[in-house]
This record gives C-alpha cells, sequence and structure tokens, in this order.
C-alpha cells in the first residue's frame, strides 16, 4: 500500500512521523513524509522519501513572531489556538494543493498537527481513508482534562467537558481557512462541524499514560514512535563529546529543542547557578543561546540522537515535549521539566505523578532556587531507581510496530467501504 503523511509543527512533530514511515516502508509499503523544510533531516537520515511544505516554522518561533510570543507568555488555550491557526491559515491553500498532489494514487492519507484538517480535506476529496496521529491526546476523556489547558485548572468532573471545548476552539480558529482551501482546491463543500469519528493513532507510550477506558475503539494509544536502532548504532559522536562523556561522572542534560523565544536573560543564569560546577551537556536547539556566555563544565553539542546519549546522562533537563519527555522515560533517566507552552505542561505534570520529576519549574519566572530543587530531586537515589523501572517498561513496548499494523488494518478497512461506495472518511459521520 502507498502511504502519504503529512505534518506541519517542529522537529518533536516531524521526527516520530519519520521513524513510522521508515516502519512502513520495512514493512513492504511506499510511505512519502511531508513536512517543514526545517525539521525534514530526520527523515532524509532514515532515507525516507519527503518533500517541504509551504512555511517556516523557525520563523514563527523567534521572538515577536505568533509562536515565540505566546512561548515568551505562556498564553492560555484560546491564545495557542489563535497563535496556531495564524500560521496554519496562511498556509493552508498551499497545503492543501501540496498534499492532494502527493495523495492522487495514494491508499490512505496519515495526518497530524496543523495539517490534520488539510488531511481530512483531501482525504475526503479522493475519497480514501484518513488517520489521524498525534504526540498529544486529544480525544475526549473522564480521565484527564485536555493537554491544552493547565493541570488543575478545571474540576475533574469537567474533564470530556474541557476536550470538546479546547478542541471545537481550536476548529472555530482553523475554520475560515480550511473551509476556503476545501473549496478552492478540493471542490468540496465547506464543513461547519469538526471531525470527530476518524481514526487516530497516538505515538504515545501506555507506561505514561495509559489507554483511557472510555476512549472509542478507533483511539489507539500505540506506545513511542522510534527511530530504528541499526540508523542509531551506526551514529558516531564526536570526539569532543565522547571525550567529555569519559572524563567524569555521568553530565546533566540540558536541551529545549525547538523551543525559541523564551526570556534567556532570565532563564540561562538561574539555570547556570543551580547547576554550579556539575559537568552538563548542552544542546542549544533553535533557541538561539549564545554558547560563549556557558561556562566551561558546560560541552556544547549539535544535533544527537537521544537514544544514544540519553542513556550517557544523569537526568535530562528539557521544555516538556512529548518527543524529549518520551526519549528521557524510555532511557531510564529523571527529568527537570521548564514547560512554556501547548502540552508541555501536561507532560511535566505526568512525569511529577509518576515520581521521576519535581514540580515543573516556571520558564516564566525561572530561579536558581527552583532549579536547584529539581535538579536535586532528579538525582535522589530513590528518583533515580523509579526512573530505571519506567524506562524498563517502556523499552518492553513496539509501538511502531503496533501503528504500522494499526494503519494495514484500517487502509484495508477503507478500501473496502470504497469498494462498495462509501466515503472511508464519512463513514461514521
Amino acid at each position: 500500500m502507498k502511504f502519504t503523511v503529512a505534518t506541519y509543527g517542529t522537529e518533536g512533530d516531524t521526527r516520530p512521523l519519520a521513524a513510522l514511515c521508515r516502519a512502513l516502508i520495512d514493512a513492504g509499503h511506499e510511505a512519502r513524509l511531508l513536512a517543514d523544510r526545517a525539521t525534514l533531516h530526520s527523515a532524509q537520515a532514515l532515507h525516507v522519501p519527503c518533500a517541504p511544505l509551504s512555511g517556516d516554522i523557525k520563523q514563527a518561533l523567534l521572538p515577536g513572531e505568533s509562536l515565540g510570543a505566546l512561548i515568551k507568555k505562556r498564553s492560555g488555550a484560546q491564545a495557542t489556538a489563535n497563535a496556531l491557526a495564524a500560521i496554519a491559515n496562511a498556509n493552508t491553500a498551499a497545503w492543501m494543493r501540496e498534499v492532494k498532489e502527493a495523495a492522487e494514487d495514494s491508499d490512505a492519507v496519515i495526518m497530524s498537527a496543523l495539517a490534520s484538517f488539510v488531511g481530512l480535506s483531501v482525504a475526503e476529496h479522493l475519497r480514501i481513508p484518513a488517520i489521524g496521529v498525534s504526540m498529544i491526546p486529544i480525544t475526549p476523556t473522564q480521565e484527564f482534562a485536555s493537554p491544552f489547558l493547565r493541570p488543575g485548572a478545571v474540576p475533574g468532573f469537567m474533564n470530556r467537558m474541557s476536550h470538546t471545548f479546547v478542541n471545537g476552539m481550536i476548529w472555530r480558529a482553523f475554520r475560515r481557512a480550511t473551509n476556503a482551501a476545501r473549496v478552492d482546491v478540493c471542490s468540496l463543500a465547506p464543513r461547519r462541524r469538526n471531525w470527530t469519528d476518524h481514526p487516530i493513532l497516538y505515538g504515545v507510550s501506555r507506561t505514561l499514560l495509559p489507554q483511557p477506558a472510555d476512549w472509542p475503539a478507533q483511539a489507539i494509544v500505540c506506545g513511542q514512535w522510534t527511530s530504528p536502532l541499526p540508523t542509531d548504532a551506526q551514529w558516531s559522536p564526536p570526539e569532543s563529546l565522547s571525550a567529555f562523556l569519559q572524563a567524569g561522572e555521568p553530565p546533566i542534560y540540558v536541551g529545549f529543542g525547538s523551543m525559541a523565544g523564551f526570556d534567556q536573560a532570565r532563564l540561562l543564569p538561574a539555570l547556570i547557578e543551580a547547576i554550579g560546577g556539575r559537568r552538563t551537556v548542552f544542546y542549544p536547539g533553535w533557541s538561539g543561546i549564545d554558547a560563549s556566555r556557558l561556562p566551561s563544565n558546560f560541552c556544547v553539542v549539535g544535533e544527537t540522537p537521544h537514544a544514544w546519549l540519553f542513556p550517557r546522562v544523569a537526568l535530562v533537563v528539557h521544555h516538556g515535549g512529548s518527543g524529549t519527555t518520551h526519549s528521557a522515560t524510555r532511557a531510564g533517566k529523571p527529568s527537570v521539566v521548564v514547560p512554556f507552552a501547548g502540552d508541555q505542561c501536561f507532560w511535566a505534570d505526568r512525569l511529577h505523578r509518576l515520581g521521576v520529576a519535581a514540580p515543573a519549574v516556571d520558564g516564566n519566572a525561572p530561579s536558581a532556587r527552583s532549579f536547584a530543587r529539581a535538579i536535586e530531586f532528579g538525582l535522589l537515589s530513590e528518583t533515580q531507581r523509579c526512573a530505571r523501572q519506567l524506562g524498563d517498561a517502556m523499552r518492553q513496548e513496539d509501538g511502531t510496530r503496533a501503528a504500522v499494523e494499526a494503519i494495514e488494518r484500517l487502509a484495508e478497512a477503507g478500501q473496502e467501504l470504497r469498494n462498495v461506495g462509501i466515503c472511508p472518511v464519512n463513514a461514521h459521520a
């Protein structure tokens, strides 16, 4: 079978889908990934056919831009929806044309993140199955509130309602541009309501988020989607990193991935003071942090596979993105989480509840004291033991295989519907 996979977002959105595409190809299928140009290197490293979608996510994350301002202010769900929509709405028509052209002879469209409404519309136009994928649990449930809301912001009895409310808010922010592109690009009628009945697969570990008992059958927690081991095994670290790791005890890792726009003038000095003289590996990512400001106990690295590096460190300081959260836990390491936006507070709370992280450090008001408390908690022997146990459990999962099997099953079912004249996207509407 042939699959077109479309996503739009940061590294954390593209990397797991590159791993999923590689697994689909290894299972005998064809898969092509469409994503932001700056995030495609993970697909290229896995030899996954890929192409860029219009737009520039790195530009949007700069200070003063839509997402950069969101990160700096740590705004609420409405501001998050509006900031995301500002990027998507400017590119929706172009994305729909690009995904439509790529998917012309596909058996299904697999879509995620800001490209989700585009993928659903293209699949409807082509009358092929639409399979949602996500690293964020957005299917309504009573077990926890929408991950886009701060933990504890709503009483428990409103958990399910919070998902419906936030998902509806996001749809309303995207609706006008989506409907305009549906008419102009796909000759489809505008939609009044959000899609709610299509299948959605989560590249999330059941160790971190067990399958909610009240989710419908088409919403499946598969497990983390990781790159095939041979690729990581072939990667060789630079000599400077190898020498640093061999020169002493396991260091602290610090990296905020694709995050940019946060208050470096407050966060970085507080972090340096809290770390003191401890050995530290630092990944600047998209932050634009000037490495010359860092003390000599910091080893600055470029793009380095988490699966290789994290088992060699003592704990991981990060922003709470789903990908880094999973990679740190899979490696059996505690976390210090500094959430900035989106679902990051949700993952920080999950790690705290599981005993492998202290309460999150406030990225808007970071202090050396709060960082120091979180680091000391992460270095406790009991915290380290708990992290090792979670890592052992997560490594027993094969989320990528589970996702491939689910995609095969869903695509085959969609083909059967097409054979009897039913559009797979609208089969449950």
